[in-house]
């Protein structure tokens, strides 16, 4: 089918904004699309399609350069799977290093509030440990002794 789909239309059946399409159009990821005689967008199915899989890579935490990798194997199908695969492992790779350190800013963050609670809850705020911990670099923290408190877990 070759309809002659708006911008409007089509960022509604996709979740992306116009101006994301504008700019995945003008960086490479998408076709040029057709215009019509005032110079509107006009787009295909095809290309919806393709935008709907650029949003879920994006969705997926993929980079453009990733995205661009894995339109370029979509675009040449005898390309192995490795490919695909070894952009995927890359990625996991990259989210499995972002979690490790969410959960040691976790830690982090209950140590602050335990200190806090064991410490100084209810004092004034210029005394309060988490203020204090704050404060010191972080080079100065990795250091330290970390303080004990019982309402920490180990």
């Amino acid at each position: 089918m070759n309809a002659k789909l708006s911008i409007g239309f089509v960022a509604r059946q996709t979740g992306c904004t116009a101006p994301t399409i504008r700019y995945y159009e003008e960086i490479g990821l998408l076709p040029p699309s057709g215009r019509t005689e005032t110079g509107q967008r006009q787009f295909d199915d095809r290309t919806v399609r393709r935008l709907a899989f650029i949003r879920r890579c994006r969705d997926f935490g993929f980079s453009i350069e990733q995205v661009r990798e894995l339109v370029g194997l979509v675009d040449e199908p005898d390309r192995p799977c490795t490919e695909v695969r070894d952009i995927a492992a890359t990625h996991l790779v990259e989210v499995q290093r972002k979690l490790d350190e969410l959960k040691a800013l976790e830690a982090s963050l209950n140590a602050f509030v335990c200190s806090c609670e064991s410490a100084c809850v209810g004092g004034p705020a210029v005394d309060c440990t988490i203020l204090e911990d704050l404060a010191v670099s972080a080079e100065r923290a990795q250091r330290a002794p970390e303080r004990g408190g019982s309402c920490c877990p180990s």
